[in-house]
């Protein structure tokens, strides 16, 4: 795969055209007076029919969970380019709507449709796969960020027939609003293993629980359109029908599932970064045309033309690794955790690098918000951290790596 086909050129269009419509005359809205964005997220699966496909789709993952049949890579999420032309083209405008959306829909959801019964599938997944209910997803705690299930302090305590859970979740998209959370907890069972080697396992949560606390959002240098929250547990009673599998020892669970998660967020990742390089770059462009200094277009002196080709090879670069994932995954074919992990390190190092240069390229017009480049440089920012930080994406790499 070399470019884009007529289909897929036609969906970008038609995205493109909504979020024209209905994204960017919100964004001060978003950006700035601290409005989530789930009644936008709402219309578009209104306007694109995303919601009776959703609903088919659980329909054949509930089926396919009942005969015990083992879901293939290619149906668990759809056709992967369309999904991936959707992410780009909204990262245009408003990488925090994507990550917003991608984890009420892709990893909450995900989580329960792997790991839970039929029933639990019914009770919360169809819901938050139709967007009916917003969901989170709360592994990170705030001293276990990059260990995440080495260093994770909360605790599931058997009571009987229940769990007692404790502890504090932080940086949790979609955490202040979340009407039902995927939450990660070590099993404290009284043994004397070692806190980092204990069973991981994976709760589902509902808001206002006795107990449960859902900070207000965060305030954050960037993704305003996502908001981002604390979650608090303080003697928060649940019954086994909570306990994904319904069972400690669930196929798929705990750490493997997390670890299953972040391969499929780090792929996302680069196309995130594309939308934002390739809105940079259009920006850029047309800037560096019309801006003049000394009688003449800024595009006429080398060192902007010199910025300006560094940021179409980043471009060319991000979008070729996507061709490529996009054809894999078509047949059938999962990344490699040093693949993932290498997609997600570039790309997101890319999209950094080319938003910065276009604010240099803006000048003072790229430091002020009415240019658009300061927000996506803003915006960039977090995908050198979340789903695993640049070194953590070393670490990963270098182990697959020398696995095998």
């Amino acid at each position: 795969m070399y470019e884009w086909s007529e289909e897929q050129l036609a969906i970008a269009a038609v995205v493109r055209r909504f979020v024209d419509e209905e994204i960017r005359p919100h964004l001060d809205d978003l950006e700035h007076n601290g409005v989530a964005p789930f009644d936008i997220m709402r219309k578009m699966y209104e306007t694109f029919g995303l919601k009776e496909m959703a609903q088919e789709n659980f329909k054949r993952q509930l089926e396919r969970k009942v005969s015990g049949e083992e879901p293939s890579h290619a149906s668990r999420g759809g056709d992967p380019s369309a999904q991936l032309i959707s992410t780009i083209e909204l990262c245009r405008v408003s990488p925090g709507f994507v990550t917003s959306l991608g984890v009420s829909t892709g990893l909450a959801a995900g989580t329960i449709n792997k790991l839970g019964t039929p029933a639990q599938m019914q009770r919360w997944s169809l819901d938050l796969m139709t967007l009916d209910k917003i969901g989170a997803w709360a592994i990170t705690e705030p001293d276990s960020g990059s260990d995440a299930l080495g260093g994770m302090r909360t605790r599931a305590t058997r009571d009987g027939n229940e769990y007692v859970l404790n502890g504090q979740k932080t940086w949790i998209t979609n955490g202040p609003y979340a009407d039902t959370i995927v939450l990660y907890a070590k099993l404290d069972d009284g043994s004397q293993d070692e806190v980092r080697n204990r069973k991981v396992l994976t709760f589902v949560l509902d808001r206002g629980m006795p107990g449960l606390d859902q900070a207000k959002p965060m305030r954050k240098m960037g993704q305003h359109a996502s908001p981002t929250g604390e979650v608090f547990l303080r003697d928060v009673r649940v019954g086994r029908d909570r306990l994904l599998g319904e069972t400690e020892e669930p196929k798929g669970g705990g750490r493997e599932s997390a670890k299953d998660n972040f391969v499929a967020e780090r792929a996302g990742v680069a196309a995130m970064s594309l939308g934002i390089i390739e809105e940079c770059v259009r920006l850029s462009i047309d800037y560096a045309k019309h801006r003049t200094l000394w009688n003449k277009p800024i595009a006429e002196f080398q060192l902007i033309q010199l910025k300006l080709a560094n940021m179409e090879i980043a471009r060319v670069n991000v979008r070729n690794m996507i061709f490529a994932h996009i054809e894999r995954s078509a047949a059938g074919a999962v990344p490699t955790l040093a693949e993932a992990s290498a997609m997600k390190l570039y790309s997101a190092q890319a999209a950094c690098q080319v938003a910065d240069e276009a604010i240099q390229i803006f000048g003072g017009n790229g430091y002020i918000t009415e240019y658009r480049v300061e927000q996506l440089s803003r915006d960039a920012r977090v995908l050198r951290i979340y789903a695993g930080t640049d070194e953590m994406q070393v670490v990963a790499i270098a182990k697959d790596l020398l696995r095998s």
